[in-house]
This record gives structure tokens, C-alpha cells and sequence, in this order.
């Protein structure tokens, strides 16, 4: 009777380590299950703010003292959200400089883009040369038929992640391009 006691005390106890055993193991999984969670689609990281492309749609230039341009350019602006939440940003504006000097902007609407995906707007803009000092390169820039150009703008919004999770971000653009004037064609666009 004792014996048979025993064993079923040593029975119970192996079913309670069991039991214990699988507890344990359970928690481990679901504690890697919540940290791989976290590290990957929990991670917030900051939007690609790009102009992917540009067409001339006028272009006016006079060499003669003073130099001077008018150019349209049509610009394709991407926002890339490699995020698992929607981006939603504000209005932006896109200025364009020539050698440090700002003379043009573009606006850029508030919009949101998809989680995982890629918004692309166009944006027009009109470019003169009345606000470029005369001591400048431009001259010799249009008289050897390439003109250097860059843009810059910062787009914020928020990040929103499964509708509870809300995150300020921002992405910077910084893009140079050089316009062909006898082609009137953007040659090269770089952005950082």
C-alpha cells in the first residue's frame, strides 16, 4: 500500500515538472515571438523623401549681360514608407537654389502613403534667374550649356502603427541635377 502511494506521489509530481516544463517552454516561445515582433515590425524608421524624375517643359535662356533662365520643370516627387503603418505627412514645400541662392519654390499637398509602398505626386514649378546675383557662374554655366541646379525640402507626419501606435518622423531631400540646355533635358538628378 505504501509502495503503491509512493509511486503515485512520485506520479503527481512527475506530471506537476511536466506540466512546469511546458509552461516554460510556452513562455519562451512567445517571448521570442514578441521580441522578433518588435524588432521588426514595431521599428519605426524614417521615410525616403525623392524626386525620382524631372521633364523641361519650357526653357528660355539668354547669355548676354545679364545672364538669364526661365525654365518649367515637371517634377515626379516619391515618398517611399518602408514602414507597416501608413505615413501621413503635412504640406511641404520644395525649394530650388543655384549656388546657394533660393529662387524658386514648389508645394507639395498633404497626403498619406501606404504602408509598404510608394506615393509618387507631380509637382510643377517655374524657375527664373531675376533673384541670382550677377557676380555668380552663371554665366559661364549657360554659355557651356549645363546648368546646375539643386533642391531641397524636409516632409514630416506621423507613423501609425495597427491604429494605437503614433510616431513623429521626417525625411529630408537634398537633390542636384544638371539641366542640358541645347537638349532641354534633366541629364542627371542625385539625391541624398
Amino acid at each position: 500500500m505504501e509502495a503503491a502511494a509512493e509511486a503515485s506521489k512520485e506520479l503527481k509530481r512527475k506530471k506537476r515538472m511536466k506540466l512546469l516544463a511546458y509552461a516554460l517552454a510556452f513562455a519562451i516561445f512567445q517571448t521570442v515571438v514578441i521580441l522578433v515582433f518588435s524588432l521588426t515590425v514595431m521599428r519605426i524608421k524614417n521615410p525616403k523623401f525623392r524626386v525620382s524624375s524631372i521633364t523641361v517643359e519650357g526653357l528660355m535662356v539668354a547669355a548676354p549681360n545679364p545672364p538669364y533662365f526661365n525654365i518649367k520643370l515637371n517634377a515626379q516627387v516619391a515618398i517611399k514608407n518602408t514602414n507597416f503603418g501608413h505615413f501621413k505627412f503635412e504640406n511641404t514645400t520644395i525649394w530650388f537654389d543655384y549656388g546657394g541662392v533660393r529662387f524658386g519654390d514648389a508645394f507639395v499637398a498633404k497626403g498619406r502613403s501606404k504602408a509598404r509602398s510608394t506615393k509618387k505626386m507631380d509637382v510643377t514649378v517655374e524657375l527664373n534667374s531675376n533673384d541670382i546675383p550677377n557676380n555668380s557662374s552663371l554665366q559661364s554655366e549657360i554659355e557651356s550649356g549645363f546648368l546646375t541646379l539643386t533642391c531641397h525640402s524636409k516632409l514630416s507626419g506621423k507613423v501609425q502603427l495597427m491604429k494605437l501606435i503614433k510616431k513623429k518622423k521626417s525625411a529630408e531631400m537634398k537633390c542636384a541635377m544638371l539641366v542640358n540646355l541645347e537638349t532641354k533635358a534633366v541629364q542627371d538628378i542625385n539625391c541624398q
